[in-house]
């Protein structure tokens, strides 16, 4: 690299220029002289890329009477970039002006970019964008059509914020122009793209300023150099992408395939007990929107199961987000496809997006990032979902919210970034309404901790986020407004769940370990402490729980820690309800979450499930540490350090979630018999009827392709004069009695009210079959549901059969 000698180097790389540069130089040469006593010594580089015309005879008359103008050749042409590249490198000057051969930006605009690099910036680059631009001769429409179109992308994806990188104008403080220059590989059109980039990543400050700018003809810019430029940004972005940032996405891939590894052996025929009858339930999601997407009938709404009323799927969490754009592979691959494909990559996601969101906002250090988004994606509360509810396993856009919300609250653009939030947020409710309930909740606790220990940062951040959460607001509203309005009240819809008393976590299941956790997993403890084994939305164990406390005692000084501490405490809090028990007694008392209970919204969540918030909330503590631990210059603390993290880990590392062979559909469905049993307007009722302890007959419909309708079923529905939510169909006295007998196998005694109560039941439903599968109370089952029909059924196809036809009606 030259020595620096002088004060400023000005670089015009040129192609063919024989017409154009004579005049260009003569206007350089004459300011730089006239200024030179304000702009200090100086030198001119022409770059000759491969020209094939008398640019280089041009440069070289022009510098037979100034020794200052220096002329670098290529010996072909190879670009703007390379040009570029091999003029600055050239230049020895303290500070470096870069223009185009053209002077569409007259020299003149040297004085207001160096004003901009005096005022301590590493580079002033002209624009045409920002306010106070003059634009005396534009381009041709369509030239201005693909500038704009690509400066768009340009500023969505290379370098967000500046709002013009391509105009031929820059100044640059000259060691970091040639530094950046040097490590630069493009040698395109987009080696200002590149450039900038570096500047930014080096946090080497970048201010775009107003210049004049004048249209000159002959540019060497034709459209296909717009493709050649997309397809250099291309290769920017991949480049731009570190090897760790990729290992650590493939090894969270990684980590989702070991953990539904048993299910990817065969997955339309293994299921994961641990779901109960919910694999059941999803996949009848996944299949019916397909269906009724294929069908071109209302997504949000059928009577496939529980018929005649019907299911308000909007009202049931059926992932529209996913479940409808993923239509095309749910009926060519199937439902169980769909939905493990859906749960193995939405996990893997989730994890990538929390690292994506720790790495620009927390720590720098990609093994600190690691960890916690690990902790955060893979946290015990998320492994017992992820056997079942795939709408709290895919969260990615849980980060990608909680980063665009930070992005307001810095206010650079308020208005866009409040439109793609609204975008986000719509999204994320087709996605999964829980979730982000739970994320806000979880998103006011730490922006209220942080308000306090930073009063500071909240004042200036108020006004912007207020705006743009009021620009998302109104985004958001009118895109959901339909599909809410459906959800609470449209037909089928309902008011709340109730889920029964004490759904609160209990103050242990904080400290124990879950069921499926690999080292000291404890299926008895979990069980007894938690709802089901879908719903173990704590036990995050001792271990961490201490080291959780020792970070935030250790690192109390930082506002981060103390509102990340708090959070994951008052979480933890809510979470045991509005009413707990203490351990080992029946005692009972107040619980935080009574502030709530009766809110709307509030009052159909889980409230164990607030506890999920701790996972993300312990893995940036856990992030902030251990970057501490990295960067500290004592080996024997950090052996200690990495030792703890290690000791409240490795018990909660998730064992991959056991799968089964799953039970065959009976061959009275598989070959078809069934059709001559059920007409058209007829349902096919099972025994019992599906509900939410025993939903296989769902996996029948979805076999059959939903062929037939019906009754029972599990989902979500309203029940009584005020529609209070429960799961399935409303109870009717039929159902509820065989329903009774399968988990008890006590049969009643059948009288004629029974018998006129049933073949009620089953007009009702418009009954075609009664189909009684193989299971535990079957002898009961059968010879009670002989005594309602009045006749004894028959062994077809796997299954006993009662033919309805002609019994009522």
């Amino acid at each position: 690299m030259p020595a620096i000698c002088i004060d400023l180097s000005v670089v015009v790389p040129a192609y063919n220029e024989e017409e154009r540069l004579g005049p260009t130089l003569e206007a350089i040469t004459a300011y730089l002289r006239d200024n030179e006593g304000r702009l200090g010594s100086w030198e001119v580089v022409v770059v000759d890329d491969g020209s094939t015309d008398g640019t280089r005879d041009v440069v070289t008359t022009a510098g037979a009477g100034e020794e200052r103008v220096r002329l670098a050749t290529c010996d072909r042409n190879r670009g703007k970039g390379h040009a570029l590249r091999l003029g600055v490198l050239a230049t020895s000057g303290r500070r470096v002006l870069v223009t185009d051969a053209d002077l569409a930006a007259p020299i003149e605009e040297l004085e207001v970019l160096d004003k901009a690099l005096a005022e301590g910036y590493a580079a002033a680059i002209g624009s045409r964008a920002v306010p106070g631009a003059t634009i005396e001769r534009p381009p041709s429409r369509p030239r201005r059509l693909l500038g704009r179109a690509g400066n768009v992308l340009i500023r969505r994806t290379a370098v967000p914020g500046v709002r013009d990188t391509q105009c031929g104008f820059k100044l640059y403080d000259g060691d970091r122009a040639r530094e950046a220059f040097a490590a630069s590989r493009l040698s395109g059109w987009g080696i200002d793209v590149e450039i900038l980039r570096h500047f930014r990543r080096s946090d080497w400050p970048v201010t775009e300023v107003p210049v004049r700018w004048a249209h000159q003809p002959g540019s060497k810019l034709r459209p296909l150099d717009y493709v050649r430029t997309a397809g250099e940004l291309a290769l920017l972005e991949a480049r731009s992408v570190r090897p760790a940032d990729v290992l650590a996405v493939v090894v969270f891939l990684l980590m989702a395939v070991g953990l539904y590894g048993g299910r990817w052996v065969d997955p339309d025929h293994r299921y994961l007990p641990d779901s109960m009858q919910d694999q059941n339930q999803w996949e009848w999601f996944f299949a019916v929107t397909a269906d009724n997407v294929a069908h071109l009938r209302n997504p949000l709404f059928t009577t496939l199961q529980g018929f005649p009323d019907g299911v308000n799927l909007m009202a049931n969490t059926v992932m529209f987000g996913l479940t409808v754009p993923l239509a095309p592979l749910t009926l060519l691959l199937g439902p169980a496809v769909a939905l493990a494909l859906v749960m193995t990559l939405g996990l893997a996601a989730t994890a990538a997006a929390w690292y994506r969101l720790i790495v620009r906002r927390v720590v720098r250090h990609r093994g600190a990032a690691f960890t916690g988004a690990a902790l955060a994606a893979f946290a015990p509360p998320m492994v017992s979902h992820a056997a079942a509810h795939p709408n709290f396993v895919v969260l990615f856009m849980i980060p990608l919210i909680i980063e665009r919300a930070l992005r307001l609250c810095a206010g650079t653009r308020v208005v866009r970034d409040g439109v793609v939030l609204g975008l986000m947020a719509t999204y994320q409710i087709f996605l999964g309404e829980e979730p982000l309930l739970l994320a806000s909740l979880g998103l006011a606790l730490f922006a209220g901790a942080y308000a306090v220990v930073r009063r500071d940062v909240a004042k200036a951040a108020r006004r912007p986020l207020l705006k743009g959460l009021a620009i998302a607001a109104a985004v958001c509203l009118p895109l959901v407004a339909l599909p809410l309005y459906w959800q609470f009240f449209g037909p089928q819809s309902y008011r709340n769940v109730f889920h029964g008393r004490f759904t609160g976590n209990s103050p242990l299941s904080l400290l124990a370990f879950a069921k499926d956790s690999l080292v000291a997993g404890d299926e008895a403890t979990a069980n007894a402490l938690a709802l089901n084994t879908t719903e173990q939305n704590a036990f995050y164990g001792w271990p961490l729980v201490a080291l959780a406390f020792a970070i935030v005692v250790r690192l109390w000084e930082h506002a981060l820690v103390k509102a990340l501490g708090f959070t994951a405490l008052a979480a933890a809090l809510l979470s045991l309800g509005p009413r707990f028990r203490f351990p080992l007694s029946h005692t009972t008392a107040p619980g935080p979450w009574a502030l709530f209970a009766h809110l709307p919204l509030f009052e159909s969540v889980i409230e164990g499930r607030v506890a999920m918030i701790c996972a993300p909330a312990l893995g940036l503590l856990l992030a902030v540490a251990i970057e501490r631990l990295a960067r500290t210059p004592r080996p024997g603390n950090q052996f200690l350090g990495l030792t703890a993290v290690a000791a409240a880990l490795v018990p909660i590392v998730p064992a991959p979630l056991p799968a089964v062979e799953r039970a065959p559909v009976p061959a009275f469905i598989t070959d078809g018999t069934w059709k001559s049993y059920v007409g058209g307007d007829e349902t096919l009722v099972t025994v019992p009827l599906p509900d939410s302890g025993n939903a296989e007959a769902l996996h029948w419909q979805t076999a059959a392709r939903f062929a037939f309708k019906l009754p029972g079923g599990y989902f979500n529905g309203p029940w009584g004069s005020e529609r209070i939510g429960i799961y399935g169909a409303k109870p009717r006295f039929t159902a509820a009695m065989l329903r009774d007998i399968s988990f008890t196998g006590v049969k009643p005694t059948v009288g004629d009210n029974w018998r006129a109560q049933a073949r009620a039941d089953f007009a009702y439903w418009k009954a075609g079959v009664l189909v009684l599968p193989p299971q535990e109370y079957q002898d009961p089952l059968r010879e009670t549901v002989d005594k309602l029909v009045g006749r004894p059924g028959k062994w077809v196809g796997g299954v006993w059969v009662w033919d309805l036809h002609g019994l009522y009606g």
